[in-house]
């Protein structure tokens, strides 16, 4: 296996040197949960995302951008599948991708138990390499700001030659925020499908420059 071109250690995680890094959408996944009937969870994915990290001097200074096709989220199941593509949700057929930009990157505390994130109070993930990344969500061409909580697992070298950086990330958005009002009143109080929806992402992206 190929070493890494160079790492750097920074609040306690390895880096790598600047510059540009490809998604490889093949050890990629962008997923989601949300509650169905209150109880339990529903998780699903995006098959297809592309998008590109630049790795800055200031790693505070880095930015990153990534397109995912909507018509490529997948349950486990065809009709939920097909309902979450119609214009209920996700409308493929008139939005055909969700975007992502990055705007702001801020350095964690490792020893802090506490952050502030869009108003609230949240109990913070301990460990190194962690960071809060703002940016622009926009789905059904609406723009909403989502702030992630963002790790970097680690630099390695590949077989073939390439330096590969992971990274993994979570945050949450209200799906009403961005059109996908449908939903059903239960008889026991509350409703079928959930408001808040968790964004996990799992991600490799290879040096390209």
């Amino acid at each position: 296996m190929a070493e890494p071109a160079g790492v750097r250690e920074w609040n306690g995680a390895h880096l790598p040197l600047p510059g540009t890094f490809t998604i490889d959408p093949t050890h990629t996944t962008v997923g989601f949960v949300a509650r169905h009937l209150m109880v339990t969870q529903v998780r699903g994915r995006f098959e297809e995302v592309e998008g590109v990290i630049h790795v800055a001097e200031n790693p505070l200074d880095s930015r990153a951008g990534a397109t995912i096709k909507t018509a490529s989220i997948v349950t486990g199941a065809a009709d939920r599948d097909a309902h979450l593509s119609s214009s209920d949700f996700l409308d493929v057929e008139h939005f055909p991708s969700i975007s992502y930009v990055s705007r702001e990157i801020i350095g964690g505390d490792p020893d802090a138990k506490w952050d502030m994130v869009d108003g609230k109070v949240v109990r913070r993930r301990r460990g190194s390499g962690r960071l809060l990344v703002t940016g622009d969500l926009t789905i059904k061409g609406i723009t909403r700001p989502i702030t992630l909580d963002l790790s970097i697992d680690g630099v390695t070298g590949d077989p073939w030659g390439g330096e590969r950086l992971a990274l993994s990330a979570t945050g949450e958005i209200d799906r009403e925020a961005y059109g996908m009002t449908w939903n059903v009143a239960l008889e026991t109080g509350g409703w079928l499908v959930s408001q808040k929806i968790r964004i996990e992402i799992r991600a490799q992206a290879v040096r390209a420059g």
